[in-house]
């Protein structure tokens, strides 16, 4: 199996300030986990900045329009009151879009089986028209928007198992049939969406919140009941993973209580059905997770997994 990441040294000058969550740390744990020596033989790509086109398959013109005009060229602006950008905000994210472009590009093309787009900011919670939750673009549906527009592919399933839900993602894909949107999340949590009763336009959005103290055989569970047959009754063309690690029992921002054995449980589960319907192409791109530690070993558990470890 071929396993590509793609890596920038961006992703640790979007700086958020002092006391933020959504930190430059973040970029240098992710790094760490990926410079043990079991990654050394995987290729490395520098992804390239989102252009307009790629964005706004996903966003407004005037959203794309108003982000890129109000990234500062000196200190902070705050988007909303969790939602900061500095002056290496921008090409961060453009990157972070970009990096789910060059990875669905080369899936497709045959380059390799799997890719793990190491970037942030974020992306989940980046609606249509509105920057929120750490996240300014939603690269995650550019991916896929892509991987439609670009490549022609009929049918993309995105599962998100970032310990939040991704609201933006449902956003964009609620009337659009053929991509399938399935979610498992802490619920009450922001951003206060991911209702089971949430399931798209078409019947293709499959939430499954998890309550506050559920565990990894919660998590298993659920996500072999409802995420897993939605996956095999779609027969997805290309999978895409929104990987965020916040749902590990060390993060500060949530309180479930999974380890880095049960995402790398469900990553495999993923590859499989990516094997039975995808060609075996799965795109995995960083969300959340904000223990250090544990960061650096998810990271590392998903990628082992991606790369058959």
């Amino acid at each position: 199996m071929t396993t590509l990441l793609f890596v920038h040294d961006a992703a640790a000058g979007h700086d958020t300030g002092p006391g933020h969550p959504e930190r430059a740390a973040r970029a240098r744990a992710v790094a760490a986990a990926l410079g043990a020596p079991d990654f050394a033989g995987l290729e490395r790509r520098e992804p390239p900045q989102a252009g307009r086109e790629a964005l706004e398959r996903v966003h407004a013109p005037e959203y794309v329009d108003l982000v890129l005009a109000n990234m500062p060229e000196r200190g902070h602006v705050r988007f909303d009151a969790d939602t900061v950008a500095s002056p290496g905000t921008k090409e961060a994210a453009l990157r972070a879009a970009g990096a789910t472009t060059a990875a669905v590009d080369a899936l497709v093309g045959g380059e390799a089986d799997t890719a793990f787009c190491a970037m942030r900011p974020p992306g989940h919670h980046a609606e249509p028209a509105r920057a929120m939750g750490f996240c300014f673009f939603n690269s995650i549906a550019v991916g896929a928007a892509h991987a439609r527009a670009v490549h022609g592919l009929g049918r993309v399933a995105i599962v998100d198992f970032d310990v939040h839900h991704g609201n933006g993602t449902q956003a964009v894909f609620w009337d659009e049939p053929d991509v399938l949107f399935a979610s498992t999340h802490q619920m009450p949590l922001y951003p206060g969406t991911g209702a089971e009763r949430e399931c798209g336009a078409h019947g293709q959005v499959y939430n499954t919140p998890l309550p506050p103290g559920a565990g990894g055989k919660a998590f298993r569970e659920r996500f072999e009941e409802r995420v897993l047959p939605a996956v095999e009754a779609f027969r997805p063309e290309l999978i895409l993973v929104s990987a965020g690690f916040d749902a590990h029992r060390a993060d500060p921002l949530a309180q479930l209580e999974l380890d880095a054995g049960d995402f790398a449980w469900a990553t495999r589960r993923l590859l499989a059905a990516a094997r039975r319907h995808a060609g075996g192409r799965l795109a995995a791109v960083l969300e959340g997770g904000y223990d250090l530690e544990a960061l650096e070993e998810c990271v590392g558990a998903h990628v082992a997994t991606l790369a058959g470890a």
